[in-house]
């Protein structure tokens, strides 16, 4: 039977690991909508491209995505001197290069559901609303938007648990600050180095349980989702 030890430590670097996930999907929420609308009413030419950007971060390896992140933010740089100047401390490092990013590499997980979503809306119901004399933007916030919540949860569901489950990205951005960089994930490698493997399966389950409870919820959301498209 293994001896699962739960130190104060653990607990730290889980509320942390929440913390980030739960500011990012927020994040992602507020910039996601918008930019998936746009995506799929745009006509622009560079709109295609824009769309493979987003999706980038599916295929592309989280250490390259942090390794030109971390170039991007490092003072040496115009983002990251900017940001030195005005906060007066560097983006690597802190909570808030984490959530940048969290966000870019977890984009695609909300925008996605987000285009998906918007897409199920039947055409006729938006042009029914405009013929009433409801502007663009009204349609939107009062039709498409009501009817796209259980796609918009999936998306924020998504990319919640996409962010628990980070390591190469935080790893490159934050590395293992306690209380500050040192999510859950990173945590539980660092303890799995130091062969401390009863803490490390402590980690590895309480990981775990979060994943599979946010899992149960995506699938209920998407079932009530389809449900309704049939209804």
């Amino acid at each position: 039977m293994l001896d699962w030890s739960f130190p104060p430590a653990l607990w730290e670097a889980v509320g942390l690991t929440l913390r980030l996930a739960a500011v990012s999907s927020l994040v992602l929420l507020v910039i996601g909508v918008p930019l998936a609308q746009w995506l799929n009413t745009s006509r622009m030419r560079g709109a295609i491209l824009i769309e493979t950007l987003v999706s980038l971060p599916i295929v592309l390896p989280p250490t390259v995505i942090g390794f030109y992140l971390l170039l991007l933010m490092s003072p040496q740089q115009p983002l990251g001197a900017a940001w030195v100047s005005v906060f007066g401390q560097p983006l690597p490092f802190s909570f808030t290069g984490l959530v940048i990013g969290s966000v870019i590499y977890s984009l695609p997980f909300a925008v996605q559901p987000f285009q998906q979503a918007f897409r199920s809306i039947k055409p006729s119901m938006v042009e029914s609303a405009l013929a009433l004399g409801l502007t663009p933007r009204q349609t939107f916030w009062s039709i498409v938007m009501p009817l796209s919540k259980h796609g918009l949860l999936t998306g924020v569901s998504l990319s919640f648990a996409h962010t628990m489950g980070e390591f190469g990205v935080v790893l490159m951005l934050g590395g293992s600050i306690p209380g500050q960089t040192r999510v859950a994930s990173i945590a539980l490698y660092d303890e799995a180095q130091k062969l401390n493997y009863p803490t490390a399966h402590a980690y590895a389950i309480v990981l775990l349980a979060i994943s599979f409870a946010i899992l149960v919820g995506i699938a209920f959301l998407q079932r009530r989702q389809r449900v309704g498209l049939l209804t």
